[in-house]
């Protein structure tokens, strides 16, 4: 199994269109902020039911999450690819004329908002009307494919919807266990509960639990698929059960939650910074309630000796209990509309 290039490796054109691509990225990065926790805790306001805020524990590796699901809170499915998916790959991750961004078939959607004044270049990433576009689409089935023009390499667009990701979830796992020399050739080759616990280590691997629902299943597939090839490729996922944002890129893991922060706690951040305590509500806190501040909290995760190639590629026995994610780092986000301030280390998982 291959993993992305790295930027060194490149030429010069591919570190360039490398870099846009990570800038575009950070511009994602914000929307789907905003649009999975933000504008969810506002969906629950506008119900009057308060907010279901995720407990620490369930940010933990191997952290067991209750599976209740919220219709309130914004579920969806991003795949942001740096080159173009060539069409050898169709056969699992499903995008097709019938799919494709055109007037013609958004038409087919129910209710898909401000038809009229749909042009196809808004479709684009550089486009004014991108986001709201994405918006309108997010809450479509299966997945968003954000990817390069076909024709120009360095201009992304939203090019289809309602894509789906077909690749089994044995074949997932026999790509990672073959990679991390857990097997030599076959899944099965050491019998059915070896495969079984392997295939549990696949979600472990992506910080999902074994019986997530189907947008996570599908994001922990499509970011395994994915590192078959060259180029980078992020898949965010928004789920309507775990409450967070997860996002699977060529780093690993990371995952964001809505946090309640005490008056105590928002002081000692603003110290540590050296802020005024207005400036930090008025760049980390997304909301008030009561005398609590609601801010975002992000979570790394590294991967453990046992998630990592064995030494010198040596065949290896897989012991189930062994934890392959580890909290790397811990930080508090400014609001998804800041762009001058920096997130700041704070922790809370094991605190």
């Amino acid at each position: 199994m291959k993993f992305c290039k790295l930027r060194h490796t490149l030429s010069r054109e591919d570190r360039l269109r490398r870099s846009y691509y990570q800038v575009l990225r950070d511009e994602l990065d914000q929307f789907v902020l905003d649009y999975c926790l933000v504008g969810s805790y506002n969906n629950f306001l506008k119900l009057r039911t308060p907010y279901p805020f995720v407990e620490l524990r369930e940010l933990k590796p191997r952290a067991r999450i209750p599976s209740v699901e919220f219709e309130a809170q914004n579920s969806f499915l991003i795949i942001f690819c740096e080159e173009y998916i060539d069409k050898t790959h169709k056969k699992y991750i499903r995008y097709f004329d019938v799919n494709k961004t055109t007037k013609t078939n958004l038409l087919r959607l129910k209710d898909f908002p401000d038809l009229e004044n749909y042009n196809r270049n808004i479709k684009c990433f550089e486009s004014d009307g991108f986001f709201s576009l994405l918006k309108n689409l997010l809450p479509v089935d299966y997945a968003i494919l954000i990817q390069p023009n076909h024709r120009l390499k360095t201009q992304y667009a939203l090019t289809h919807f309602h894509v789906r990701v077909d690749w089994p979830i044995a074949d997932a796992s026999e790509n990672l266990a073959k990679f991390l020399r857990y097997i030599s050739k076959d899944l099965y080759e050491k019998g059915d509960c070896y495969a079984e616990n392997m295939q549990k280590k696949l979600f472990e691997y992506y910080g999902v639990p074994v019986l997530a629902g189907g947008r996570r299943t599908a994001a922990v597939v499509a970011a395994q698929y994915f590192r078959q090839l060259d180029s980078i490729t992020t898949v965010y996922v928004g789920s309507s059960e775990s409450r967070s944002l997860l996002r699977l890129d060529e780093k690993g893991v990371s995952k964001s939650v809505l946090v309640k922060l005490e008056v105590d706690q928002v002081k000692a951040l603003s110290e540590q910074e050296g802020l005024p305590q207005s400036t930090f509500t008025n760049n980390y806190v997304v909301a008030r309630e009561g005398k609590f501040y609601i801010c975002i909290f992000n979570v790394w995760y590294d991967y453990t000796s046992h998630a990592l190639p064995s030494e010198g590629g040596r065949l290896r026995e897989l012991n189930p209990d062994n934890n392959w994610l580890t909290v790397a780092e811990e930080q508090i986000l400014p609001k998804p509309s800041v762009s001058k301030y920096a997130p700041i280390p704070y922790k809370m998982v094991y605190a």
